[in-house]
């Protein structure tokens, strides 16, 4: 039975490093939990492990989707279910920051297989959110109970999911946990250290060719493709358009970058399962690997 080890945690506090080396100690594999990662050609900005690192450990579910398609939620959760059935590998890692992606394979989450529908969301947003929550209401009060009256992006999904099924999302929703053991540890450190971590990755990827990346795909794909409005890629963008100079590019960089580490801090640290580490501390390979030992051996 394979056993699944998840390394999670917020932007920068070094998943990708770490998960390498436990990887190399037990050869294993990594399976990517981000949800840029996926995209071919979006690299430097998604801090997308280097050809030598994906040479060194097997990568998967990186570079599995062209940037002009989008990847659903259980588009990827079909894809790392299936891998962790049939790589016949133990153990796996699965590494990011994109918490849904992660609970859709450690809850095992029912995700109702509806594909974004531009048209009626165009249509549907035209009405307002406060016309829209209250439609939700009348179709599906069970849902709205738990969406938020000014959350446009669940209302609008909950809505679109009736409108395609003819059933309410959550009459489709729910949890069928996985059989296999899973491990789940999340690094953690001050907001003081994230934030030095992610100014020196953000000068790293400007120096190894952020901004030539973004305008090589700005005219690849145009200016406005969804994944070019996304952090990192938005600022530069900006600056290649004369609206901002470099320096300020780069600063607003990692002020969202900071931004959204808080959220991912935030979203992690509501789920009581994940054991947390200090991404500083100077042991902490050899704590988590030794944590890592005893589930395996318990685990046999």
């Amino acid at each position: 039975m394979s056993k699944l080890i998840v390394i999670c945690g917020a932007t920068a506090t070094g998943k990708s490093g770490l998960a390498l080396s436990l990887a190399k100690r037990c050869n294993g594999v990594i399976l990517s939990a981000d949800s840029r990662q996926v995209y071919r050609e979006f690299d430097i900005g998604t801090a997308k492990p280097t050809e030598t690192e994906q040479k060194l450990i097997p990568h998967y579910l990186i570079d599995i989707c062209e940037p002009t398609h989008t990847l659903t939620l259980a588009d990827y959760q079909e894809q790392a279910q299936k891998l962790i059935a049939s790589l016949g590998v133990s153990p796996l890692f699965l590494v990011g920051g994109t918490g849904l992606y992660i609970r859709s394979i450690v809850q095992g989450l029912k995700i109702p297989r509806v594909e974004p529908q531009p048209e009626l969301r165009s249509q549907l947003e035209s009405l307002g959110q406060t016309q829209l929550y209250q439609m939700l209401q009348q179709v599906d009060p069970i849902a709205a109970q738990k969406i938020h009256a000014h959350d446009l992006v669940r209302t609008l999904r909950a809505l679109e999911v009736y409108y395609v099924t003819g059933l309410p999302i959550s009459e489709q929703q729910g949890e069928n946990p996985p059989s296999y053991p899973i491990l789940q540890i999340g690094l953690d450190c001050t907001a003081e250290s994230v934030g030095m971590r992610i100014s020196d990755r953000t000068e790293k990827m400007i120096a190894d060719g952020l901004v030539a990346e973004v305008e090589y795909l700005s005219q690849k794909y145009g200016t406005d493709l969804s994944l070019l409005n996304t952090l990192g890629y938005q600022e530069i963008k900006q600056y290649l358009a004369g609206e901002v100079t470099l320096e300020a590019a780069k600063e607003l960089i990692i002020l969202h970058t900071k931004q959204f580490a808080k959220r991912q801090r935030t979203w992690f640290r509501a789920y009581p399962q994940i054991e947390w580490f200090d991404s500083e501390n100077p042991d902490l390979l050899e704590q988590v690997w030794l944590r890592i030992s005893n589930f395996i051996a318990y685990q046999m």
